[in-house]
């Protein structure tokens, strides 16, 4: 660890821009919630952010910002916010270190992951929940399931993909993603999550042993598979971002409708977070040309080649505007963005893993693909099964409308 003089800010931190009674701050927030505390930083103490990086002590960024940002702040204003930061847990420290062993400990000796979103992205009760999802899935228009013509009990392998935006906005395309593969989400014994993993920056999927649970129950992890995977990956690499499946909440938006449609009955699931392929989307190569991702890949299919398996890419599309530091859209880049996603669309359906990844990168992911690597795990998995896609939408992402996430649900 970096010595605590010389203060050095984690990356795994949310910033946010916000303004707050005329005035202008960044928002710092912790996907792995080691603290209750937000910390607003002032705009003008914005530029100490940039310079907590393990090589200076406050007299050095005093220095810094009076000579090359024109910015006179006192020493005792610096103190004070990297001493804020230390006691968020915001810093590379001790501190930092000891918060998130705690942390690891308290919440690998629960009997479960609760569910983070119950009780305000949706209700918690079961009985309210199941309310208002059956309240989205009525207002749908009648949605025939898929048949499972075809698939012998021994080879059950089908996918779902499905949105992890917030219900309130991507409802509707998550009642007719699920009314339609209603039948599949009832056959299945495992049900295989594949999360994007917003603050993972490593390519490396991020595994838990820890059941996951939604308001109609507790969902058992499959242990075994997970230990599996363990040993392809490293336990040390495979379990390092652990933490961060408490704050995460694409797994456990799909996983609650699934869970839904299978009228509450318990399943066995996987729940994997999915890193970055930033190293091949600006860089060279392919992920098929990753030897521990295709080994990943082929240890999954063959601890479930017995399974009636679902897997499910819990994962959004295109993410564009100011909100996500763009310029504003209007009518004719909404529809730009559209061209853009119907090009991975028809890759998608067309289960090509290799050419849907493809054409984001040619893109350089200018659209920001948040479910990039889910879909392409899925697809992988699926193994060139077709899929058809049930809905599309364009959700607005800020306040007047500028700003959109699309969405789609597909099928296989």
């Amino acid at each position: 660890m970096p010595d605590q003089t010389l203060p050095k800010l984690r990356r795994s931190i949310d910033p946010r821009s916000i303004h707050h009674n005329g005035h202008t701050y960044i928002l710092l927030r912790d996907p792995l919630q080691l603290s209750e505390m937000n910390v607003l930083v002032p705009q003008t103490l914005a530029p100490v952010l940039i310079l907590c990086d393990g090589t200076r002590d406050q007299l050095s960024m005093q220095k810094i910002l009076a000579e090359h940002f024109h910015i006179r702040v006192e020493i005792d204003e610096i103190e004070e916010l990297i001493s804020t930061l230390d006691n968020s847990c915001l810093l590379e420290n001790v501190h930092f270190q000891e918060a998130q062993a705690e942390a690891i400990k308290a919440y690998r000796a629960a009997s479960h992951r609760k569910p983070l979103l119950a009780g305000n992205s949706y209700p918690e009760h079961p009985d309210s929940l199941r309310k208002s999802l059956d309240e989205y899935l009525q207002n749908i228009a009648s949605i025939a399931p898929v048949s499972l013509n075809g698939n012998s009990p021994d080879h059950f392998l089908h996918g779902v993909i499905s949105p992890h935006i917030d219900y309130l906005r991507g409802g509707n395309v998550y009642a007719q993603t699920w009314k339609c593969a209603q039948q599949l989400a009832q056959e299945a014994d495992l049900a295989i999550i594949l999360g994007t993993d917003h603050y993972g920056a490593s390519e490396t999927p991020t595994l838990t042993r820890q059941n996951y649970a939604t308001p109609y129950g507790v969902l058992p992890t499959a242990v075994d598979i997970v230990d599996a995977l363990a040993e392809v990956i490293g336990p040390e690499q495979a379990f390092s971002g652990e933490l961060r499946h408490i704050g995460e909440h694409s797994v456990e938006l799909s996983s609650v409708w699934l869970h839904h449609m299978r009228q509450g009955k318990p399943y066995e699931i996987l729940p994997i977070l999915c890193g970055s392929f930033e190293r091949y989307t600006f860089g060279e190569g392919i992920p098929e040309s990753d030897t521990p991702t295709n080994h990943f890949i082929d240890t999954i299919l063959e601890m479930t080649k017995d399974k009636r398996v679902l897997v499910v890419a819990s994962a959004d599309l295109s993410h564009v505007g100011p909100a996500f530091d763009g310029d504003p859209l209007d009518d004719t880049g909404k529809a730009v963005v559209q061209t853009a996603d119907t090009v991975l669309l028809d890759n998608i359906c067309q289960g090509d893993a290799q050419g849907f990844f493809a054409a984001n990168k040619k893109d350089k992911d200018q659209y920001n693909v948040c479910g990039l690597v889910p879909i392409y795990m899925a697809l992988r998995l699926l193994g060139g099964q077709t899929g058809e896609l049930v809905s599309y939408e364009q959700c607005p992402a800020d306040d007047v409308n500028t700003s959109i996430v699309s969405v789609c649900g597909v099928v296989f």
